[in-house]
């Protein structure tokens, strides 16, 4: 469900992050660049959710993305911003299509939001890390 409906979604998501006061860099950043690295992690998501998924694939990819956030000039706060916006819209469009009418339905949903929140969870947790490792490097540089 979520891979099928990752484009609108995705928008929903864009539109959010070009116009919140707590996201002024991404105001400024090439739309279709960032309508593409939402796509990268929605279309994902259910690989990333699956059992078979090693933590330190997720580990590695968040801790680039860190790093590369730091390199574009973006803030920490909006980074981690835009992540829990990533997260917020998900759940949104789980709750507009109505897959929550039946006990076992809604028990579904339930379940999937704990494993999406731990997802994003250790997304905003590795990608502060390689935020850091980016920032105290450049740091090193500069002394």
């Amino acid at each position: 469900m979520i891979e099928t409906r990752a484009d609108k979604v995705a928008k929903l998501w864009l539109k959010e992050v070009r116009q919140s006061k707590y996201t002024p860099t991404y105001h400024h950043f090439p739309e279709e660049l960032l309508f593409e690295r939402a796509m990268a992690v929605y279309e994902r998501l259910g690989y990333w959710l699956s059992p078979e998924t090693q933590k330190e694939e997720i580990r590695h990819f968040y801790m680039n993305l860190g790093q590369r956030r730091f390199q574009e000039g973006f803030r920490l706060e909006e980074v981690i911003m835009a992540l829990i916006l990533l997260k917020r819209y998900l759940w949104l469009e789980v709750l507009s299509e109505g897959l929550t009418q039946t006990n076992l339905e809604l028990y579904q949903a339930l379940e999937l939001n704990n494993q999406v929140v731990l997802y994003f969870d250790r997304a905003i947790y590795y990608t502060t890390l390689g935020y850091m490792e980016a920032l105290e490097a450049a740091r090193a540089v500069n002394q």
